[in-house]
């Protein structure tokens, strides 16, 4: 049995205001990463949401030591020398602590609207940021000629801490997100998948990165569980179902959406599905709480206190 390097980290489960408090409280449990999304419009009217970059520099600029990591940031809303000068400002300003997640959204249309975007453009406009952006950081400048962007000698100054780039996670769950991850990303984030879903993306984008002549041997694989914890898995079901079909505005059966792809059940019991997750690849584990907002913390500390833990011990931290 060889030993396994994981680490793990939590999104943000408070409110905005209470962003500094939250991030000192997870690098003081011994959280390796906090996480913020973003949507710009969520929804008709839009759920409360914010911009995950401004949020996560409060958090840096709160601790010392935990990884900031957008999760995922929408790539789509951006210029590309606009990302590259916000990512490169938050790297430093952070001390070398920032992991970029992207991907290209879709689940609102309406907020692509709003913002004078064509939603079916997402990948395209993505793919197309992603490449200048690499170019930015690795090249010193860039001159693109896209269908969505045009540049000529365009440069950052300064270049970020982390050299050559923060890491770029890749987000998604389809064979175009895979893709994605292999040409221009550092990691892989997928969300909502099954242990056998995960394992079959692990094998996939090595087939891919043996097609496009690519090293993976940095390269880091994330996930991104919801997890719900309660005395039983069906208890634990009906409260994720609730909190994650209010959050993605999902009509119908959503119990039967989450028993399949999340974490439910008693500390051991999601202690058994992380390790499904864990024996199929996933290494950084990014833990996303679906219950009511007064169950929050219990969910935060009981992460720190009983499931991470069992993954530090010598036990838990081999495969099997």
């Amino acid at each position: 049995m060889s030993h396994l390097e994981l680490h793990f980290g939590a999104s943000t489960v408070l409110g905005a205001s209470e962003t500094v408090a939250e991030a000192r409280w997870l690098e003081d449990l011994g959280f390796e990463y906090i996480s913020a999304g973003e949507h710009f419009m969520r929804g008709s009217p839009p759920g409360a949401t914010h911009a995950a970059l401004p949020l996560l520099g409060v958090a840096a600029g709160a601790t010392e030591r935990i990884r900031i990591l957008s999760s995922i940031l929408l790539t789509p809303f951006y210029h590309p020398l606009l990302l590259a000068k916000l990512a490169t400002t938050l790297d430093i300003a952070s001390g070398g602590r920032l992991t970029l997640g992207v991907g290209v959204g879709g689940e609102f249309p309406m907020e692509f609207e709003a913002a004078g975007l064509k939603v079916k453009e997402r990948g395209r406009r993505t793919n197309e940021c992603l490449d200048v952006l690499r170019m930015l950081w690795t090249e010193g400048q860039a001159t693109y000629h896209g269908r969505h962007f045009q540049l000529a000698g365009a440069r950052i100054n300064p270049q970020p801490t982390q050299r050559p780039h923060p890491p770029i996670w890749i987000a998604g769950r389809r064979d175009a997100a895979m893709r994605r991850a292999v040409r221009y990303g550092d990691g892989w984030l997928p969300y909502f998948y099954s242990p056998d879903r995960y394992r079959d993306s692990v094998t996939r984008i090595g087939e891919l990165a043996l097609e496009e002549g690519k090293d993976l041997a940095n390269f880091q694989w994330a996930f991104f569980p919801y997890i719900s914890i309660y005395p039983t898995v069906e208890v634990a079901a009906k409260v994720a179902a609730e909190a994650l079909g209010g959050r993605y505005r999902y009509g119908g059966d959503f119990v039967s959406i989450v028993q399949n792809y999340c974490l439910l059940g008693t500390p051991q019991q999601c202690i058994q599905g992380l390790q499904e997750y864990i024996d199929a690849g996933a290494r950084h584990i990014i833990f996303s709480v679906a219950c009511p907002r007064e169950d929050r913390a219990r969910h935060i500390e009981t992460i720190a206190s009983e499931i991470i833990p069992y993954f530090r011990t010598t036990a838990g931290a081999k495969s099997r």
